[in-house]
């Protein structure tokens, strides 16, 4: 983990951090004593995320509504936490959209501002934060991306283009920043959470979703992003499957298109019926955020 030379607090820009893992992890970085800069589209969420942080530890807590597609509000948010705390330690990119449907199915806004979420938002992170990081000479980003990221499956064509634009860039800016050794910049790849994007997401397939098993605590996979601060890695699986399923998908594509969509119906969808829904894809939908789901998880 990059350390302030100053005994100063450690200073982490937390994106998405009004639910899910963004608001998980910025808990479990409020209990380590870090400054803590808040980013997510919906001010009231993330004031009442601030409250729950200040309350667990945090050294201060500054709120900066913003969506990480918009360039100037990511701009806006990094020089809330230069300007105030004088650097920025750390990024934690977890802000995400999910939408259900095939391809064809999904209105073109829903399916491109999913994937502009994550590919382009990590692009403005990058093209704001990369040139601090390079002038402090240290820093580290981790960016939360999806086991997704590396398979495919039905009805999800949107959230697997994200997430494997996202990887392949982020990718990439690993190889752009070997130059300076003080930046580091690790992905970490969670099964399924128990956290509110799945009955937030878009759907157009009649069900809303649900994590598939195993699934985890957003806590446990916000350990898992503070262990790529603690010892930096390129990539950090967060399910204890991830990698056999990787494994079916390169190794017996075949097996695993047969499979996936019967397991995908069985494991990953609700039982509910849902008309046609935007969910909170195009705008934040507060009374949906907070940290966990309504799943068990461990």
């Amino acid at each position: 983990m990059p350390i302030p030379t100053d005994d100063a607090p450690l200073t982490v820009l937390v994106t998405g951090a009004s639910s899910g893992i963004g608001r998980a992890t910025g808990l479990e970085l409020a209990g380590r004593g870090a400054q803590l800069v808040l980013m997510s589209r919906d001010r009231g969420s993330l004031e009442e995320a601030a409250a729950e942080m200040r309350a667990a530890g945090a050294a201060e807590v500054v709120v900066c509504a913003g969506d990480v597609t918009d360039e100037d509000s990511v701009r806006a948010a990094v020089t809330a936490a230069t300007g105030r705390f004088g650097r920025l330690d750390v990024v934690v990119h977890s802000a995400q959209v999910m939408a259900y449907g095939r391809i064809e199915d999904v209105p073109r806004e829903v399916y491109e501002t999913v994937v502009d979420t994550a590919l382009h938002g990590t692009a403005n992170l990058a093209r704001v934060v990369l040139p601090v990081f390079r002038e402090q000479r240290a820093g580290h980003l981790t960016v939360v991306n999806s086991l997704l990221g590396n398979v495919t499956a039905p009805t999800m064509g949107s959230y697997v283009a994200a997430k494997w634009g996202q990887l392949g860039l982020v990718r990439t800016l690993q190889l752009e920043t070997r130059d300076e050794p003080g930046i580091s910049i690790s992905i970490v790849q969670p099964g399924g959470v128990n956290t509110p994007i799945y009955s937030q997401a878009a759907s157009w397939t009649g069900n809303t979703g649900r994590p598939p098993p195993p699934v985890y605590s957003p806590f446990r996979v916000a350990r898992r992003v503070l262990s790529t601060l603690d010892r930096p890695r390129r990539v950090v699986q967060a399910g204890v499957f991830n990698p056999l399923i990787t494994a079916g998908f390169r190794i017996v594509p075949g097996i695993y298109d047969l499979l996936v969509g019967p397991l995908l119906q069985q494991l990953a969808v609700s039982r509910d019926e849902v008309p046609p829904t935007p969910g909170n894809v195009l705008e934040s939908k507060p009374d949906g955020n907070a940290t966990e789901g309504r799943w068990r998880s461990i």
